[in-house]
């Protein structure tokens, strides 16, 4: 992964190649942003650039265009074994489903992953390994003291042994007590990215010693430029994705592979049987959401809401500024004329309520079979 591979994001390509070549790299460091941002793909490409045996030389303060150079080069030995993910001083900390799995045994699976794509979200990589149930992920003790384990060996081949640590917030305390000590002494030539989407779930003694790094979400053009050169899709498709996906590219790539199916006909499926209203299938489908990943129940409520905020939107004679297509549009035409816009205010409310339920771990067949009923009543107000 270069720096030129990841679309957009030019001043913050800059201010990470200048850090290097003015020899101010903290040695730790916090890249904060959303799910779907790039995040990992920039500490993956920063780790990237940092070790490269070639990189061009940059005169500090000048603008840096990694499109026409100003990279890592890619083809010394240290490039090709990063883009490969086998460099032996490049560590990778990430969640495991549960405490069982080991990131040793679950390592040539994170190298796929990652390889296929940096910017996917926890959902993904959890799916990935074939979990099932509502397993959210976890970095346990034991993964702590595999940390100290490898920082206490020398670098093999590069200047920086460097661990990228995925997910910091799904740390259990003792481990997130157990960097925080590393945090404050650490090893000489090592680095330490924090690759986040939450600061809020981390300690605040660890905030306080990372230098934090925020990553804005992709704009629309820069989601739109990955999915056609990436994805291959038309332009006009790629424009109705980028403005669902809010700057986040692992629901993009998601809304791609589902192209009007899957998670939008549950969807729908679920509010016909709420607007019916048919109580025995509402069951049905409450079961059906909670044998669903944790996360990709949050991701349903996520959807809903973004539907139903086009909903309003388009009630209240703001048409243009809905940009669906297909059986999404044909969805909010119809149920606009059988809501009424005070309905939908609440059930937005209803949806946010429940993906914050869902975040504290509530028990997700309730929750749906609750929120169901709920918009069901709605629906006849």
């Amino acid at each position: 992964m270069l720096f030129k591979d990841i679309p957009g994001l030019a001043a913050l390509k800059n201010t990470l190649i200048h850090s290097v070549e003015a020899n101010h790299v903290a040695h730790a460091q916090l890249f904060h942003g959303g799910v779907g941002s790039a995040n990992l793909a920039l500490a993956w490409a920063y780790s990237t650039y940092i070790n490269c045996e070639d990189r061009e030389v940059v005169s500090l303060g000048d603008p840096v265009d990694t499109d026409n150079g100003g990279d890592a080069c890619g083809r010394c030995a240290s490039c090709v074994k990063m883009a490969k993910m086998v460099h032996p001083d490049i560590h990778h900390i990430f969640p495991t489903p549960s405490a069982k799995e080991t990131i040793l045994e679950l390592l040539p699976t994170w190298r796929k992953f990652l390889i296929e794509s940096p910017y996917r979200s926890l959902t993904d990589w959890l799916e990935f390994t074939g979990v099932t149930g509502n397993k959210q992920g976890i970095i346990p003790i034991k993964e702590a003291h595999n940390i100290i384990e490898k920082i206490s060996l020398k670098a093999f081949e590069a200047e920086y042994k460097i661990l990228i640590i995925w997910q910091p917030e799904l740390m259990n305390i003792e481990s997130a007590n157990s960097l925080l000590k590393i945090l404050e002494e650490p090893p000489a030539k090592t680095l330490f990215i924090l690759v986040c989407n939450d600061t809020n779930r981390l300690l605040t003694t660890i905030l306080s010693r990372t230098q934090r790094i925020v990553i804005p979400s992709f704009t629309d053009e820069d989601t739109i430029k990955y999915l056609t050169e990436k994805e291959g899709i038309d332009t006009e498709r790629a424009k109705q994705i980028a403005y669902l996906s809010e700057g986040n590219l692992s629901k993009a790539v998601e809304l791609v592979n589902y192209e009007g199916e899957g998670k939008h006909q549950w969807f729908a499926n679920w509010m016909r049987m709420a607007y019916k209203p048919d109580l025995a299938t509402l069951v049905k489908l409450a079961d059906e959401f909670d044998a669903f990943p944790k996360e990709y129940q949050k991701g349903m409520m996520e959807y809903g809401l973004n539907i139903f905020r086009d909903l309003l939107l388009w009630k209240n004679g703001a048409e243009a500024l809905v940009r669906l297509e297909g059986e999404e549009l044909t969805f909010v035409q119809n149920f606009s004329k059988a809501v009424k816009v005070n309905a939908i205010e609440q059930i937005v409310n209803e949806l946010s309520q429940t993906y914050y339920y869902l975040e504290r771990n509530g028990r997700a067949k309730i929750l749906h079979l609750d929120l169901s009923l709920n918009i069901a009543r709605l629906f006849k107000k």
